[in-house]
């Protein structure tokens, strides 16, 4: 498979797969996460559970799809918890392969997701939320973590960060990802504690601990993604100013970055929880449905 370079990749790769994902939308009753899943049945590849008000979910759907009974399932559920542990049982169950999160509070999906005998958590995994940038400016996608979910991520946690990130870019075909572990400053220094634990994440990677990847930090943005600021700067780096993937020591770090990204860069995203036995999808209800959309399809090719 060769590298996915663009978000609108990602539907092209699912339709050929020529399989229908099942996915159990949570309180689905908003206008572009149905816009979304709807893109997804009529390209072929997927196939909903509706679960929430019926009425509402009916009255978002269009009337030519209404007359097909074997495109959707819905559900009557109007309480929020009792929607989300529902799919979650579904999506344990076999029911469905993917988990999205609708127009329901964060808080309450994801206490069903990490439900401790009910849940989706893997055995040791960590919550944690990777997300795949189109920028105009960048010549490829752009992988960050942790935007979403850890605030101060120790340094376990940022070992599993790694190794979701290099997980999805494997299965975007990006066979040895460049990893760049950004910080304020390249130098390492007991003043930057985040920087320390990079240079036994860098040790760990040098010995094959996360596969077959490139990694170095601390970086600043610029040397992880521009070639001329290594020349400027004087400083030799294994990712060249070629990153694929930009680590993060906190989210109040990353979560302006890429969010800056998104309002002034133009950028689009596909992005789902890490850490989880299924794809989960979880996005801002202010989300576009192209960047539903595109996380619904990363979700197919994750499951697959």
């Amino acid at each position: 498979m060769r590298p996915v370079s663009r978000l609108s990749e990602l539907p092209e790769i699912v339709i050929s797969l020529n399989k229908r994902f099942k996915v159990a939308v949570v309180m689905a009753e908003d206008k572009n996460t149905i816009e979304a899943v709807i893109a997804g049945i009529l390209n072929g590849f997927l196939k909903p559970i509706f679960i929430g008000n019926k009425q509402l979910i009916i009255s978002l759907i269009p009337d030519e799809l209404l007359l097909n009974e074997n495109a959707f399932d819905i559900v009557e559920c109007e309480d929020p918890k009792e929607a989300s542990d529902l799919a979650v049982d579904m999506v344990n169950n076999g029911e469905a392969d993917i988990l999205m999160k609708g127009l329901i509070n964060t808080d309450i999906f994801l206490k069903s997701v990490l439900n401790k005998e009910k849940g989706l958590m893997k055995e040791e995994g960590v919550l944690s939320y990777v997300c795949a940038l189109e920028l105009p400016a960048y010549h490829k996608l752009l992988f960050i973590t942790d935007p979403a979910v850890l605030p101060f991520p120790s340094k376990k946690q940022k070992i599993a960060m790694a190794q979701y990130a290099i997980d999805m870019t494997n299965k975007l075909g990006i066979n040895e990802p460049k990893v760049a572990l950004i910080g304020a400053s390249e130098k390492v220094s007991e003043h930057f504690p985040n920087s320390l634990d990079y240079q036994e994440m860098k040790e760990m990677a040098a010995q094959g601990g996360f596969g077959k990847c490139i990694m170095d930090g601390p970086l600043d943005v610029f040397l992880a993604c521009d070639p001329e600021s290594l020349k400027t700067k004087k400083i030799i780096s294994p990712i060249e100013g070629d990153a694929d993937v930009l680590l993060f020591p906190s989210l109040e770090a990353s979560n302006p970055f890429y969010k800056g990204l998104m309002l002034f860069g133009n950028g689009d995203l596909a992005g789902l929880i890490q850490g989880t036995t299924h794809p989960v999808v979880v996005m801002s209800r202010s989300e576009s449905f192209k960047s539903k959309y595109y996380c619904l399809a990363l979700a197919c090719l994750m499951s697959n």
